[in-house]
């Protein structure tokens, strides 16, 4: 029920029994727990909610929550059902003891004497308040002196042996707080113990008023307390401060440490001289990419977002902003990160172009040994063949047949031609690719065209010398001169078709593979013709071989004019007719392999193509959710995390990209029509959204501890950010004001607050710092004074501190903190050892150096 205060008697229905039955129920030990100070407050903040509550509201603290004055007001209203005087709204100490004044004049209005209670003891008042309202249902007896003794020693136990008190001898008790009292607390005696004892009922008015004055007495320790209090709580700040700054120096360090060491393996750009080398070369980089820089993405994030998170702990406690040391700025950082990202740029296509390079150069070099081979077994012995002196003794025909053999030779010659220049050709390529072993090359093909021009200068003097000595002789056998003729050019045919047949090829599409399956058939569309061509030359064999046997004629059995025979040309046509199948073989399985390719093409095409739109699409959602954000900061950050859980879900879709990715480089695929998003535009695009995400949600968390450290309402947050949704829109200059938004006047004025909002002069003004000026603007902080005047407090009032009354008052840790930073005090008022606490509380908050 309800309880007016008003000044009233109180009536007690029983005798002398039931007053001493109440003293035994009074547990002497109760003031002395601190689990019964605890139930205690619980009991007050409970009894004041059970009224506060018929109003809407409630407290839960019951120091904070009345020291406004303004709910401790409705308290009055609703216990007595009355109105009080219009309070303050103000935020100014001022306002608050006004409105705590008028509460504790309501009180004095009843009949209520309140005994040296001032507008800061909010919680006598409400004690006062709460024994008043049930002082019919709730006698308390200070009869035995257990009551005063406990009050004395709860605050100075050292004054009061409280083990050794007797409830039975309430004189020795009453005596011993009084006496204690009047000589150490400086608390006058106002009652005698025989005023209490020798009465069976005491005055409770003068009892009040006593127990008051003790209230009065250790208030003094309380304001220590909350000074000391205060006094930790901005040391503990800014040690939290300084451990985040050197958690930042250490995470930047070796974040740019790392990034030193990476670029210049990234900048390396010497190629290996093997496929096998270029292609680890490739999988340490797939490594990096995929292993080693994951990491350190989020190592990068993660700076940027302790960087704005302790800048925004200190804007919230006034501190000055962070400084990194010198190339450890978060600018300093990003710019390291691009010059990473810059040599990392086209790292990987020179790696593809090198392994391109490096096949490519395989190829031709393996193709140069095979026609310089050739060439070279095609060449043994022509020198010493065209040096011979065989035309000086030999018989008219004979020197016939070895001038149409020369004939023959030449025409072999100038068919070798050809392949001579493709050697050249070959070894040019080799050398403008860079082949490692372009050196051995360069000496064989000079050897070749060193000799190619030695055996045209021979052919041309034995063609000479025997055109000399034409004319001694007269028979030559056409039809060895006919077989020869027609012998050399299809050798030279059938050698072409081998060595094609032979020959390694490169393809990356199934139309280039095509293509060399529609060649190989038109080249066996040929067979029938060359196999007709190849008849007739054997024929001719045959019918020399006829003319021989049937005319007896004397032949050493070899044709004069050539080097062919039916058994070479059989021979070589066998060689090309095992040689088709091979190669029909050889183009079904690469056609095969072409197919593959393309499935692998087109399921890394599928899924990028539905990855990549899909990654654009949520970084829009992201802007727009930034911007249209609406309900409690901590729903839109429940929201922004559960947006954040399902981007993190679509990851393996991600490494299933990453692993089609991996096949498609494996088989050397280096084009994908079927798509225009490549592996890295992907990963880059999935890196950006989560930076984007994690930053959208921390912006949200210091938007929550800037309105929790401020105490801004859902309100005030909700109308700053209408506020600056419209300066996003309009262009702000001086004078400019808007219904929420005024207080620009004047160019210093807009200059004073851009500085605030944008310390670096980057043109851009976060949310983040929009709302630190708006509620630095509306609200009360620590301050350098307030810190000041709590040191004085624990100082006695001096203007110094000595190190006794630091390590007194603060937790040991803190005291040393203190102890270590603030400088001699050197006033004229200075004493051995006294410390200046005036200029440690400025620097605190930037305003001197420690």
């Amino acid at each position: 029920m309800d309880h007016h205060i008003q000044q009233q008697p109180h009536h007690y229905d029983g005798g002398e029994n039931d007053y001493m039955q109440q003293e035994d129920d009074w547990d002497r030990d109760m003031l002395l727990d601190p689990a019964w100070e605890k139930q205690q407050r619980k009991t007050f903040t409970a009894w004041c909610n059970s009224h506060l509550r018929k109003a809407g509201t409630q407290i839960e603290n019951i120091e904070e929550d009345f020291r406004d004055g303004l709910k401790l007001m409705l308290l009055l209203e609703v216990i007595s059902g009355e109105r009080l005087a219009k309070p303050e709204r103000g935020k100014m100490r001022v306002h608050k003891i006004s409105n705590v004044n008028k509460a504790l004049d309501f009180i004095a209005s009843k009949g209520v004497k309140l005994v040296s209670i001032g507008a800061e003891d909010a919680l006598p008042v409400c004690i006062v308040i709460y024994y008043i309202s049930l002082s019919v249902s709730l006698p308390v007896s200070w009869k035995d002196g257990l009551g005063f003794c406990a009050l004395i020693h709860r605050h100075r136990p050292e004054l009061i042996d409280y083990g050794k008190l007797r409830k039975d001898d309430p004189m020795t008790n009453l005596n011993t707080a009084f006496d204690v009292a009047e000589k150490y607390l400086d608390i006058p005696k106002m009652l005698d113990a025989e005023d209490i004892v020798g009465t069976a009922r005491p005055d409770e008015k003068a009892i009040m008023t006593y127990v008051s004055s003790f209230y009065h007495a250790f208030s003094g320790a309380q304001k220590a307390e909350t000074a000391a209090n205060r006094i930790c709580k901005v040391l503990a700040v800014n040690q939290e401060n300084e451990q985040l700054m050197e958690d930042y120096e250490k995470l930047a360090s070796d974040l740019l440490e790392w990034i030193r060491r990476t670029i210049p393996w990234l900048e390396n750009r010497v190629p290996e001289n093997t496929m096998q080398a270029m292609q680890q070369k490739l999988e340490d980089f797939r490594d990096y990419r995929r292993l080693h820089k994951p990491p350190k993405v989020q190592e990068k994030c993660q700076l940027e977002i302790n960087f704005n998170t302790l800048q925004t702990k200190l804007r919230l406690s006034n501190r000055p902003a962070f400084m990194p040391s010198e190339g450890k700025m978060v600018s300093d950082i990003s710019n390291a990160w691009g010059s990473l990202e810059g040599a990392e740029k086209g790292y990987e296509e020179w790696l593809l172009n090198e392994i391109r390079r490096l096949e490519r150069l395989d190829h031709l070099a393996e193709k140069f040994r095979q026609k310089a081979a050739i060439h070279e077994a095609w060449t043994d012995g022509k020198e010493e063949m065209l040096q011979q002196k065989d035309y000086e003794t030999a018989s008219l025909s004979d020197i016939k047949a070895l001038l149409k053999k020369h004939e023959a030779f030449e025409s072999d010659l100038a068919a070798h031609q050809d392949r001579v220049e493709q050697i050249a050709a070959i070894a040019q390529e080799l050398n403008e690719l860079e082949y490692y072993d372009s050196p051995s090359v360069n000496a064989r093909c000079q050897r070749i065209c060193d000799q190619w021009d030695s055996l045209g200068v021979l052919t041309q003097k034995r063609s000479e010398a025997l055109q000399r000595t034409e004319k001694l002789l007269e028979t030559i056998d056409q039809l060895y001169l006919e077989f020869a003729k027609r012998a050399a050019p299809f050798n030279n045919w059938m050698e072409g078709a081998m060595e094609d047949l032979q020959d390694t090829f490169i393809v990356h599409t199934i139309e280039e593979i095509q293509g060399l399956s529609t060649a190989h058939e038109q080249f066996k569309a040929t067979l029938p013709e060359a196999d007709k061509e190849r008849q007739a030359i054997l024929g001719i064999h045959n019918e020399i071989a006829k003319i021989v046997q049937t005319y007896h004629v004397n032949m050493a059995g070899t044709n004069p004019y050539t080097t062919i025979n039916s058994q070479e040309i059989n021979a070589k046509w066998d060689k090309v007719r095992q040689l088709v199948p091979q190669r029909d073989q050889a183009l079904i399985e690469e056609h095969a392999r072409q197919q593959n390719n393309e499935r692998l093409r087109r399921q890394f095409a599928n899924q990028a193509n539905v990855i990549g739109p899909w990654i654009q699409t949520k970084m829009q959602e992201i802007g727009r959710i930034s911007i249209e954000m609406h309900g409690t900061l901590e729903d839109q950050l429940t929201h922004l995390r559960q947006y954040e859980k399902s981007i993190v879900n679509y990851k393996p879709k991600i490494d299933q990209l990453e692993g089609d990715h991996q096949l498609i480089q494996e088989a050397l695929i280096f084009d994908n029509k079927h798509t225009n998003y490549t592996m890295e535009h992907i990963r880059v695009g999935w890196e950006q959204l989560l930076t984007t995400i994690a930053r959208t949600i921390n912006e949200i968390e210091n938007q929550i501890l800037t309105r929790d450290a401020k105490g801004i309402s859902q309100d005030q947050m909700n109308e700053f950010r209408a506020s600056f949704n419209h300066f996003d829109r309009v262009s702000i200059t001086p004078c400019s004001s808007t219904p929420q938004f005024n207080i620009i006047k004047s160019k210093a004025e807009f200059s004073r607050i851009m500085s605030i909002v944008d310390p670096n002069r980057l043109g851009v003004v976060t949310f983040q710092a929009f709302i630190d000026f708006m509620s630095r603007e509306t609200a009360d902080t620590d301050t350098a004074d307030q810190v000041m005047a709590s040191f004085k407090v624990l100082a006695g009032d001096k203007n110094y501190i000595l190190v006794d009354e630091l390590r007194r008052e603060l937790p040991p840790d803190q005291a040393e903190y203190c102890i270590a930073r603030m400088t001699p005090y050197t006033g004229p008022d200075a004493v051995p050892g006294a410390l200046d606490y005036m200029s440690f509380s400025t620097a605190l908050y930037g305003e001197s150096d420690l």
